[in-house]
């Protein structure tokens, strides 16, 4: 982890839940500096979308709770770009409810899809991270799990996204001597249009994100191209020194 270089040869780089939002703005940034992308999600017509116009993106439709996403997903980049740089672990699945009407099937999607997933995948790939002289596992959380602050209706979201956050600053540890960085993004509201996705009317969503704006010291919610931004410098290799970390990209909201 002592590189310090600016980065010529393009790197190789997969991107989780890379058809939407955050997902989709991380992959194209990372295109537009020269490196290859892997995107991966469960709906084809997205992953197109983000790669239509970017040569550099790949696409890969897969499941990452499956058995074997994990190295689907790993020989498919492989594969691709023949080497693993950057891993960025986005994709999740969210769902509001209080403990009394949080069914376990819903718990269990969550838990899977947030936590288990991108430890399994990161695992899948630790060898290939480590090939080129190390590479940097970038995991996806959230604000809204930061610190001792609580988040009614969010229980089960909250919790697999400070797990992740206690995974990121434990593999950071465990992975230092094999040249590996693990960072993390805590993005707080970002208008990526889940709102609408999830069933809210364009008009509930936009007062939502209005009432969330009023709230942010910043005076605006978050765009994904703010989270994008974040990604690149993070994972390049002039940040070598950093690891462990856990950014929250919130405008402020987690300070008031």
């Amino acid at each position: 982890m002592s590189a310090t270089a600016e980065p010529t040869a393009p790197r190789g780089v997969i991107v989780t839940g890379g058809g939407t939002g955050i997902g989709r703005a991380t992959a194209q940034a990372f295109a537009g500096r020269g490196d290859r992308v892997l995107v991966v999600g469960r709906t084809a017509a997205t992953l197109a979308g983000t790669a239509e116009g970017h040569p550099g993106i790949s696409v890969l439709t897969a499941d990452l709770t499956d058995p074997d996403g994990p190295r689907a997903i790993t020989d498919a980049a492989l594969e691709a770009f023949g080497r693993i740089d950057v891993l960025v672990n986005n994709a999740a699945t969210g769902g509001f409810a209080g403990l009394a009407e949080t069914k376990p099937e819903a718990a269990r999607e969550q838990f899977d899809s947030n936590l288990l997933a991108p430890l399994l995948l990161t695992r899948q790939t630790l060898d290939a991270l480590e090939a080129d002289g190390g590479g940097t596992v970038l995991n996806i959380g959230s604000a809204g799990a930061l610190g001792r602050r609580a988040w009614p209706q969010n229980g089960v979201y909250g919790a697999a996204k400070a797990g992740l956050d206690f995974l990121t600053r434990t593999w950071a540890v465990e992975l230092a001597p094999r040249g590996i960085r693990v960072l993390g993004l805590a993005p707080g509201v970002i208008d990526t249009g889940i709102g609408e996705r999830s069933g809210m009317s364009r008009q509930a969503y936009e007062d939502f994100l209005g009432q969330i704006a009023a709230r942010v010291p910043a005076g605006r919610v978050g765009r994904p191209e703010d989270i994008a931004w974040w990604a690149v410098q993070l994972t390049d290799p002039r940040a070598a020194y950093a690891t462990g970390a856990v950014l929250a990209v919130d405008g402020g909201l987690s300070l008031t």
